[in-house]
């Protein structure tokens, strides 16, 4: 395996390519065309070329092309208790009853659900949508791990609705549901 560092034109990293004797996929025929060439004076003048010739942007990251031959992963971020300050783990403990509404609406297809609850006496809502949740009554966090209403919380009501869910027109397909009634009837399956 032959390998070269290329400084690409208007990039600020050195890319380094390997070569394989034959390729063992279209992702690496570049390289097949030029591996006859070794000489690092030569193959400077030739990546250049191609990559103005393709119009292949400049590397993103050591070894890997920006033109979609790069795989890309979602980065998962786990919170520890540490982020926690003294007692809010305690008050964002993730509430049951938000998961269980989550995940019933991610099969209610074109339904949409309001919830109205009380935490600490203060009244919230809280929007449902395929599966994911955000307040109606202050700033989501941004924390995906965090439930978006506290372990405390107490469901007053349910609004079934049609989705997607536009403030201006709420279309009801059933309003004030009790959190008894919609467990029994909805989640029961």
């Amino acid at each position: 395996m032959l390998k070269h560092h290329l400084h690409l034109p208007g990039s600020r990293t050195d890319v380094l390519f390997s070569f394989l004797p034959k390729p063992p996929s279209p992702h690496y025929s570049i390289s097949y065309w030029t591996s006859a060439f070794v000489a690092s004076r030569t193959l400077q003048p030739i990546f250049t070329t191609l990559y103005e010739a393709l119009k292949i942007r400049a590397p993103t990251r050591r070894g890997a092309l920006s033109s979609g031959q790069c795989s890309a992963r979602r980065r998962s971020v786990r919170y520890g208790t540490d982020d926690y300050e003294d007692g809010e783990e305690e008050e964002y403990r993730h509430n049951e009853e938000i998961a269980m509404l989550e995940l019933y609406s991610q099969s209610a297809r074109g339904e949409a659900l309001i919830v109205h609850a009380s935490v600490d006496g203060e009244d919230v809502e809280v929007l449902i949508f395929k599966g994911f949740s955000s307040s109606l009554s202050y700033g989501t966090s941004p924390d995906p791990t965090r439930s978006i209403l506290p372990a405390r919380a107490e469901i007053k009501s349910i609004d079934r609705i049609k989705g997607p869910f536009e403030p201006s027109k709420i279309e009801y397909i059933e309003k004030d549901l009790k959190w008894e009634y919609f467990k029994s009837n909805f989640l029961a399956n």
